[in-house]
C-alpha cells in the first residue's frame, strides 16, 4: 500500500478532529524526502519536535486498526504536516531522531537523545522542544530526560495510544497540546514534562496505567500537573523533586551507562536470576518486591551475596504506587530503597547515580532527592 493511501485516512480521521483537508499536505510516495517549510513568524516562539517513532507514527492497512499496527512507519515532518494548525501555535520544525517502536529504545539511543536536546535548547534560535514517542516506554525517556537536561526550557514528551491511521487517532491532539505546551513561559523551569489525552504530568510522577486506553497515562499519588482546556495551557501543581539544571547527572561526555536490571519478585522464586545478573556484569539491581519492596528468604541470598561483589541493590515494587519504606535491615544488608519510584524509573536513576557513587548511603541520598 502506497503511503498516500495510509496517510489518506489520517486526513480524514482530521476532517473531523480538527478541520483538516487532503490538499492541506502535498504527500510524495518518498515521504522520507519531505520537508516542512513554514514561514517563521518573529512573533512566535521556535519549537523543534524531535521523533523517535511509536504509536503516533504508527500506520496500518485498516482504520479500526489500533492494535496490530506498525509503529514508526512515518517521518516526524510527515506527522507535523498533518497538523496545518501547529503553525498558528509556533514556527515549527521537526528532526528524526530514530523510528523505532519504544520497546526497542536503548541506553545508547537515550544518550543521543539527551546530548541533542542539550545542544538545542543551548541556542538562542530554540524556544523549547517536543519529543515523540512510543508509549510503552515513553515514561523512562521523559524521567532520563528530567534527570541529564540541562535548561529552563520546557521539554515535553508526547505520544499517542492510536495510530496515526486509526479512526479518531488521538496523535494529532496529542502533539498540538505537546507544542502548546513547549511554546508558554509558565512551563519553565517544570522539569520534563509528559503531555497526553489534555493533561499534563511530571516526568517523576507519571506512569502508563492500561495497555490500550487513551486515558493510559496517570499520577496516581502526586496527581497531574496541568491540564489543556479550551485551547489553554493550565498549571496548577509543580515537581518538588530535584530535575534538570538542579540536577547534577550530566551525560555530556559518556558513550554508554552501567548496567542496571530488574528482577521481578513473585511466589517461589529463587537466586538465580541473580546471580546470572551478576555474571553477566550487571553493576546495579532493581529488584520489583512484593508489597513494601519485600524479597523471598531465597531472592534475598541472592541479593545479599551481589551486595558482596560490589553490586548495588535497590528495593523497589511491582504494586505500583507507594513509598518503599527504608528500615534497618536496609542499612544492614546495604540495600538502596526507591521512595516512590517503580522499577523502570527506578533503574533510570540507579544508572546514572552510578555514574557519580559507588557507596550505597550516597545512592540513597539521590533516591530521596530526585
Amino acid at each position: 500500500m502506497e503511503l498516500k493511501k495510509i496517510l489518506g485516512i489520517t486526513f480524514l480521521s482530521g476532517v473531523i478532529l480538527f478541520s483538516g483537508t487532503l490538499s492541506s499536505v502535498n504527500v510524495s510516495a518518498n515521504a522520507s524526502k519531505m520537508t516542512v517549510k513554514n514561514s517563521v513568524k518573529k512573533d512566535l516562539p521556535n519549537v523543534k519536535v524531535l521523533g523517535t517513532g511509536g504509536t503516533i507514527a504508527g500506520s496500518s492497512e485498516s482504520s479500526t486498526d489500533t492494535t496490530g499496527y506498525e509503529s514508526g512507519a512515518l517521518d516526524i515532518k510527515t506527522i507535523i504536516k498533518t497538523v496545518p494548525q501547529l503553525k498558528k501555535v509556533a514556527n515549527v520544525s521537526g528532526e528524526q531522531i530514530v523510528n523505532i517502536g519504544s520497546q526497542n529504545m536503548s541506553n545508547s539511543i537515550l544518550l543521543k537523545l539527551a546530548k541533542r536536546i542539550n545542544n538545542l535548547l543551548a541556542s538562542k534560535d530554540v524556544d523549547g522542544i517536543v519529543v515523540t514517542h512510543g508509549s510503552d516506554t515513553l515514561e523512562e525517556t521523559a524521567y532520563f530526560l528530567d534527570l541529564v537536561v540541562k535548561s529552563e526550557k520546557p521539554v515535553v514528551v508526547v505520544g499517542s495510544m492510536r495510530p496515526a491511521t486509526a479512526i479518531s487517532a488521538d496523535g494529532p491532539l496529542n502533539l498540538y497540546n505537546a507544542v502548546k505546551v513547549a511554546s508558554t513561559k509558565e512551563a519553565r523551569n517544570k522539569g520534563v514534562l509528559v503531555t497526553l489525552n489534555d493533561r499534563i504530568g511530571a516526568a517523576r510522577y507519571i506512569t502508563k496505567t492500561h495497555t490500550t486506553a487513551v486515558d493510559t497515562f496517570k499520577s496516581p499519588e502526586q496527581g497531574y500537573v496541568g491540564e489543556i482546556a479550551g485551547d489553554k495551557v493550565l498549571f496548577y501543581n509543580k515537581p518538588t523533586r530535584k530535575h534538570t539544571t538542579q540536577s547534577v547527572f550530566d551525560v555530556s561526555k559518556f558513550d554508554k551507562l552501567p548496567q542496571v536490571d530488574i528482577i521481578y519478585g513473585y511466589q517461589n522464586d529463587s537466586r538465580y536470576f541473580y546471580d546470572t545478573a551478576v555474571k553477566a556484569g550487571a553493576k546495579g539491581i532493581v529488584v520489583a518486591g512484593a508489597g513494601n519492596g519485600l524479597l523471598s528468604d531465597a531472592a534475598l541470598a541472592g541479593a545479599r551475596d551481589a551486595v558482596k561483589k560490589g553490586v548495588v541493590i535497590t528495593r523497589s515494587s511491582r504494586v505500583g504506587s507507594g513509598i518503599v519504606t527504608h528500615e534497618k535491615s536496609d542499612d544492614k544488608d546495604k540495600f538502596v530503597t526507591s521512595d516512590s519510584l517503580n522499577p523502570q524509573k527506578a533503574r533510570i536513576l540507579l544508572m546514572l547515580a552510578l555514574t557519580k557513587k559507588k557507596d550505597p548511603k550516597k545512592i540513597q541520598e539521590y533516591f530521596n532527592e530526585y
